[in-house]
């Protein structure tokens, strides 16, 4: 697809047609995840610094549990179609309601680990599934 956002594009019925078209459904789904992003006030994980608290929003791709220094730890991927994030709830085997498709809001000082964005811990809200 070309260099040039979506939102910086002519915003005409024929160009939104056209994107829809000749875009994949990943691409489709990231936008839609954007979107949600801004409508929700929350911030963009891609814009997320290490060590900053922040609000974000997106999709469950994965969880799973993988213990940490001998600890059960449930780790989610959240990805709100900028980049991802892993959230990880230590001392955890389960949560009713986290679960791979499943949308929510996690607030809470963002970490880097291994190069990639952590929240440990976070307060969390699962989204409504009528809205999904």
């Amino acid at each position: 697809m070309s260099a040039v956002p979506r939102s910086e594009k002519p915003v005409g019925r024929f160009r939104r047609m056209f994107d829809r078209l000749s875009s994949s459904q990943e691409d489709l789904e990231s936008e839609e995840l954007r979107e949600d992003t801004e409508t929700t006030g929350c911030i963009r994980i891609g814009d997320c610094q290490d060590r900053q608290i922040v609000t974000v929003t997106g999709t469950l791709r994965t969880v799973t549990l993988r213990p940490r220094a001998g600890v059960p730890a449930l780790e989610a991927e959240l990805f709100d179609g900028s980049a991802a994030l892993d959230v990880v709830w230590l001392g955890r085997r389960s949560i009713v309601g986290i679960e791979p498709g499943r949308k929510l809001i996690a607030s809470g000082r963002i970490s880097m680990s291994r190069g990639r964005r952590v929240l440990f811990n976070p307060k969390y809200e699962l989204r409504p599934l009528g809205r999904e």
